[in-house]
């Protein structure tokens, strides 16, 4: 008979160490749930800044429509393995990783700044 942790999805995740306290992998999935409504968020931001046909420049407006829904696309995939390096570590008793994801929305969104302010400046 497998083991109940063999079942759960995925695998190399679950199969590693023991269940740790499920407040800790609750407060995980958590984060990563927010993830994903940042990742909504920016592909909505980037939808609506190129749909609503703002009084900006067209080709920057484009540009920065572009960065935010390729964010909002990529933020899902970095949010899963975030959350899998957590949640290994977690069952693991290892120290939490480091995680990218923060500096990676602060870099796009001030990219994101600055091309809407072009796009004012220069319309």
């Amino acid at each position: 008979m497998s083991r109940p942790d063999e079942r759960r999805f995925p695998g190399s995740v679950f199969g590693v160490g023991s269940e740790p306290d499920a407040r800790f992998s609750l407060a995980n999935e958590r984060t990563f749930l927010a993830w994903i409504r940042t990742a909504l968020a920016l592909v909505a931001g980037g939808v609506a800044l190129e749909t609503l046909g703002l009084d900006l420049q067209p080709g920057l407006r484009l540009a920065a429509s572009i960065v935010l829904i390729v964010a909002g696309t990529v933020l899902p995939l970095i949010a899963w393995a975030g959350w899998g390096h957590v949640e290994r570590a977690l069952r693991s008793g290892s120290p939490l990783p480091s995680t990218i994801v923060g500096v990676v929305l602060a870099v796009v969104v001030s990219v994101v700044g600055v091309l809407v302010l072009l796009g004012v400046l220069l319309r």
